[in-house]
């Protein structure tokens, strides 16, 4: 949410504004949903948000980027909700269930922002020599982050293994990302941007992308809290938590309430 959310104000038109209204909202209810899944197993929602206020728990790295300009919302409905998709869409026939169930609403509505961040990228890829040059360089800023999003190569991953075992994972960190790579090239190609890898290359034998190395030392940095919004973006979170403690303050007397005329009825 906190990297689209800062250009619900901005954005270019009201239809703009409504889509991406929207989108925000449903990214809210898939954090509902997971945290929902993860307490049945055994954790309590309150402990988790404290983790996470207290940094100890990690989140997705790709919440740590910069959103400088309108191409970025667009890049990331492309490119972030579109490797999202490609990860969520095989965990809706995961071994766990609330785990699986929980997916299934979420890639249909990933799906819907993957188009509509495709939609905002053609419009600007055909508009303007300005406008043009701006969708460059949101693919050029979202290009690394997004393969990163995938995890680790499978030989440097310390949970993949396992989770293919117990049937978490269908597909490795590895064969994800290179069927979003072999996705993605021909719709950079097709909206006439170049793809920021000096190195990336179509290899005929294989019938796959191959791409240049992926700076998995940045990939570490955001993860130990050194990206470029880490701070900004926990800082944030932890305000908002502090400015809705009335909300839930009411709410729980609110329940309370409820329960004390339920039972003296």
């Amino acid at each position: 949410m906190l990297p689209e959310g800062n250009w619900i104000t901005r954005a270019p038109s009201l239809r703009r504004k409504a889509v991406l209204i929207a989108k925000v909202q449903d990214e809210g209810g898939h954090g509902m949903y997971l945290y929902s899944a993860a307490e049945t197993l055994g954790i309590s929602r309150d402990k988790m948000m404290e983790q996470l206020l207290s940094g100890a728990a990690k989140y997705s790295s790709i919440f740590n980027y910069p959103t400088p300009t309108w191409a970025d919302v667009g890049a990331i409905g492309w490119l972030v909700d579109g490797a999202a998709i490609m990860n969520q869409i095989p965990i809706c026939r995961c071994s766990y269930g609330p785990y699986a169930r929980a997916m299934v609403r979420v890639c249909k509505e990933e799906s819907f922002h993957q188009r509509q961040g495709f939609e905002i990228m053609l419009t600007l890829a055909r508009g303007t020599a300005e406008q043009k040059r701006m969708a460059q360089d949101a693919l050029n800023r979202w290009w690394w982050p997004s393969l990163m999003m995938f995890g680790p190569n499978d030989a440097e991953s310390k949970h993949t293994a396992q989770s293919m075992r117990w049937k978490i994972k269908r597909f490795t960190n590895d064969e994800l990302r290179q069927h979003f790579v072999d996705v993605t090239v021909p719709q950079a190609e097709f909206l006439g941007l170049t793809v920021p890898d000096p190195g990336l290359r179509f290899d005929e034998k294989t019938q796959h992308y191959e791409t240049g190395p992926i700076d998995w030392t940045e990939f570490q940095g955001v993860l130990k809290g050194n990206g470029p919004c880490n701070r900004e973006r926990l800082e944030a979170r932890r305000r908002a938590y502090e400015a809705g403690a009335w909300v839930r303050e009411a709410a729980m007397a609110y329940a309370e309430k409820q329960r004390t005329r339920a039972n003296a009825a």
